[in-house]
């Protein structure tokens, strides 16, 4: 990435935010500050980690406060046009394949689109910008986060930051999108909180402490460009498929069509299987570990999310690099995670240590 500041920028993060994300301080696509244990397992975040310095140098303090006032606006124009338009749509497309314009070509821009921006969300966003579960060179971070972009769910620092902070109080007051936490009992209140969770808290106020959850990403200029470009992502996500289906069918129907299915479509279906993690994944599934929430496994949604449903498991241990635990836990973010690895392009892949797994587990 780029030159960062100097290190009190980059381990400015709350010592209580450090042990709730059970992350090393350190810049993204670099190694942390600490070197990961020999077998790649990572012990919790010790009082020496997360005491580090907390001030960050006047260059840092005005790169933070700029983005800060960029994020809002953004988030707040992307998150309204792509959670109402859609889902309209996705109606105005299924109207279409009615009258016959459909066919494999935007079946297949659907699939290869969304996971292209799936795993931009899974790898980039969440656990390489977010949790730095691992570390991996510059170049690649930048297209995970671009990748993620494409995804339309809010530029990455203000999403890095709105997740740290549904770690720090998840299930709890001031959780942005618990569906347990403020809701009352009862059928109605469940409806509420499920719909809270799933979309409701997009309409809610948007803005996040940037300078507190994400000061290391604030400090990197190449991240905070990165950000203030999100609607230029955002584009990007929708432009690729209406240029290849206009090229492949030589024809401005074709190119409205990839538009819809391979942009519009693709990135309705991917909000929804997203939002799903925060509504459906705290509320029914299996909790194979004690990790002082309601997180749950969710076995439809660790393939449709790309290993993201085993969200118990990802709670207990938030570092951790592989969601799916267990060998029957199709992760398949964790499979592109290790291949990185293997070909040199990931280092200080976090995974939890058998005696934290055990400790951690509901089973015993």
């Amino acid at each position: 990435m780029s030159n960062l500041p100097d290190e009190s920028a980059i381990c400015a993060i709350e010592p209580s935010i450090l042990a709730e994300l059970d992350i090393l301080p350190g810049p993204v696509g670099k190694a942390p500050t600490r070197a990961v244990p020999a077998a790649r397992l990572a012990p919790p975040v010790d009082e020496a980690v997360a005491g580090a310095p907390r001030k960050l140098d006047p260059l840092a303090i005005q790169t933070a406060e700029a983005a800060a006032q960029q994020a809002p606006l953004a988030v707040r124009l992307a998150t309204m046009a792509a959670v109402i338009l859609p889902p309209i749509a996705l109606v105005g497309a299924m109207l279409l394949a009615w009258g016959g314009w459909f066919g494999w070509l935007y079946v297949a821009l659907l699939a290869v689109m969304y996971v292209i921006s799936g795993l931009g969300i899974t790898i980039g966003y969440h656990r390489l910008y977010t949790h730095k579960s691992f570390a991996t060179r510059g170049p690649v971070a930048v297209l995970f986060a671009i990748f993620g972009g494409m995804a339309a769910q809010g530029p990455v620092i203000w999403w890095c930051a709105t997740h740290r902070k549904h770690h720090q109080h998840s299930d709890h007051e001031h959780d942005p999108h618990s569906p347990h936490a403020g809701h009352a009992p009862g059928v109605r209140g469940a409806i509420k909180g499920f719909f809270h969770a799933h979309m409701g808290w997009l309409f809610q106020e948007l803005t996040a402490d940037m300078k507190r959850y994400v000061p290391d990403l604030l400090a990197d200029r190449t991240t905070v460009r990165i950000n203030s470009l999100f609607p230029l992502w955002v584009a990007l996500g929708l432009v690729i498929p209406a240029a290849i289906g206009g090229l492949v069918t030589m024809s401005w129907m074709g190119a409205f069509l990839g538009f819809l299915w391979g942009g519009i479509v693709r990135i309705c279906v991917l909000h929804h299987v997203t939002w799903s993690i925060n509504s459906v994944c705290h509320i029914w599934g299996s909790r194979e570990y004690a990790s002082g929430d309601e997180s749950r496994n969710n076995p439809i949604f660790g393939i449709l999310a790309f290993g993201e449903g085993w969200h118990n498991n990802h709670h207990a241990f938030p570092a951790s690099a592989r969601h799916g635990l267990k060998w029957w836990q199709f992760d398949s973010s964790w499979v592109i995670i290790r291949t990185l690895e293997k070909l040199g392009l990931a280092s200080k892949v976090r995974l939890p240590s058998p005696d934290r797994l055990a400790a951690r587990s509901t089973k015993r």
